[in-house]
């Protein structure tokens, strides 16, 4: 595994292929985590094995809020790289929510949030994808908030969105912000 990092412009040279953040409501909690293999366990406790550990990261005046979704992390997720793009394990006992650039077609407004059950995956992000979006950028009015086409957004336990009562992810009390290298 590669150290924590901030994110640079390329993070190819760096050698890893995303950075993971982990936010509680609108408060980023540590520091970006850099993933260099193929895959990544995102979890809540150390007995879970290797990876980035959610528990371990400290914040003063947690609410109540994230302090229970916390505790329903659990195994979390297995990012994977894919060949065709990047896929998200649900290894929770809880969904897990996801919204992603390159979940619909690129005509399509951007807050797609996409529910994947305990022991299911899905292609949370696509290249082939990515590349037709370049072409046709998302008009910022459509957007939920700063809008960045390389990255994946993953709520755990609770949803956001047009379905829900949390109509932005920073509503949220667990999520994370994978930012992807290009």
């Amino acid at each position: 595994m590669c150290t924590d990092s901030s994110l640079s412009p390329d993070m190819s040279k760096q050698g890893h292929w995303c950075s993971v953040a982990y936010w509680e409501h609108r408060t980023r909690v540590g520091r970006l985590y850099a993933v260099c293999q193929p895959s990544v366990s995102i979890f809540y406790d150390l007995p879970q094995g290797s990876g980035f550990c959610l528990g371990q990261l400290n914040l003063e005046n947690r609410s109540e809020a994230a302090a229970r979704t916390r505790g329903k992390i659990g195994l979390g997720i297995v990012l994977s790289r894919e060949a065709d793009g990047v896929w998200a394990y649900n290894r929770s006992d809880h969904p897990i929510f996801v919204n992603s650039p390159t979940l619909d077609a690129p005509a399509c407004r951007p807050l797609v949030v996409r529910k994947v059950m305990p022991g299911y995956s899905l292609k949370v992000f696509d290249y082939r994808k990515s590349c037709i979006l370049r072409h046709h950028p998302i008009p910022p009015e459509h957007s939920d908030g700063p809008y960045d086409p390389h990255s994946v957004r993953i709520s755990f336990a609770k949803g956001w969105g047009p379905c829900y009562s949390r109509q932005m992810i920073t509503s949220c009390p667990c999520w994370l912000e994978v930012l992807l290298g290009r």
